[in-house]
């Protein structure tokens, strides 16, 4: 058999992720591999880091990519934040509220969840119940954007019930990040993370990240290690973090570097509320033109994600068929 170099086509696509990655941050990619501990490749870090804090709307220090995709992301904030014995309260409304429950029982959280039915935004009232009957946990985690489904939670509220029951929030924004309002500052997030192939149309295998100074606290003072060498943040603080010269922790992944701080550029570039804007300008037409179809949203209009959009399937139509069919 001969071997070749693979040439993938050009597709559209339209999937939950990854989206398009504009040639703009391909080219950024194929740019020259330096060191990681290069001063040139050390300053792009740190414009890195700025842009990300502008992305989340944070001034947090301990802001960076995870090197790995947004699952990785996750992993991070449980396995820094959870203690053996630690309960965690997960709203689940989707899939990826199962994953934060894995997380937490893998290193030794006590999860407790609360269910909602998918397609619909997480039940505040509930919350608040189960932390009032719970006021030793620790933690509340939740989806800000539920990949799954489309559906669109509210983290400002979420977050000041967790607070006040004395609680850090862990934030899932995969899918959130620069396509809806995301205010980590002013709604008071402790610990949140995303990936770069969603709305920040780059390519995956990053996940943007910030800690708030009270996560960033309990982590530096923990009684037990963080089980995780890789996701420790006690060392990667010092990678990312450092002034002037850094502590090496891993080779981080140059190139890919290189494309999420061009896709970040250009996030500045258009600026942030303009991609807000956009995308649900972008929603709103395809609505239209679903509705006229008399194509159904899964989710309600008002707890609705614009960059994410699940629908009912026409009755007659086989979905698998569907989604293997190649437009030439």
């Amino acid at each position: 058999m001969e071997n070749k170099s693979f040439q993938p086509p050009n597709r559209v696509l339209m999937g939950p992720g990854p989206s398009d990655v504009s040639q703009r941050i391909l080219d950024a990619m194929a740019r020259p591999t330096i060191g990681h501990l290069d001063p040139l490749f050390i300053k792009m870090m740190d414009d890195t880091k700025r842009l990300l804090q502008y992305a989340f709307q944070t001034e947090n220090e301990l802001t960076f990519a995870v090197s790995a995709p947004g699952m990785a992301g996750m992993e991070c904030c449980f396995a820094n934040l959870v203690e053996p014995g630690d309960k965690v309260v997960i709203c689940k409304n989707g899939f990826f509220g199962e994953r934060m429950k894995e997380n937490a029982e893998r290193f030794g959280g006590v999860p407790i969840m609360i269910e909602d039915e998918w397609g619909k935004k997480i039940d505040v009232n509930k919350v608040e119940e189960v932390l009032k009957e719970n006021s030793d946990a620790k933690i509340l985690a939740f989806v800000h954007a539920e990949t799954s489904t489309g559906a669109l939670s509210d983290p400002e509220l979420l977050t000041k019930i967790a607070h006040d029951h004395g609680c850090l929030s862990i934030v899932d924004t995969v899918t959130g990040l620069a396509g809806v309002p995301l205010k980590v500052d002013e709604w008071k997030i402790d610990a949140i993370y995303s990936g770069t192939q969603k709305c920040l149309s780059a390519s995956p295998g990053l996940s943007p990240i910030s800690f708030s100074n009270d996560a960033k606290e309990k982590i530096q003072n923990r009684s037990t290690k963080v089980k995780s060498w890789f996701l420790d943040l006690n060392l990667i603080m010092s990678y990312w973090e450092g002034e002037g010269g850094r502590s090496y922790h891993h080779t981080a992944p140059v190139n890919s570097l290189y494309g999420l701080h061009e896709a970040l550029v250009a996030l500045k570039e258009e600026g942030l509320e303009n991609s807000w804007k956009r995308h649900l300008d972008n929603h709103l037409i395809l609505r239209e033109g679903l509705e006229k179809l008399g194509i159904n949203f899964l989710v309600d209009e008002q707890d609705r994600l614009p960059q994410l959009n699940a629908i009912y399937i026409p009755e007659g139509v086989d979905d698998l068929k569907s989604r293997q069919k190649t437009i030439k």
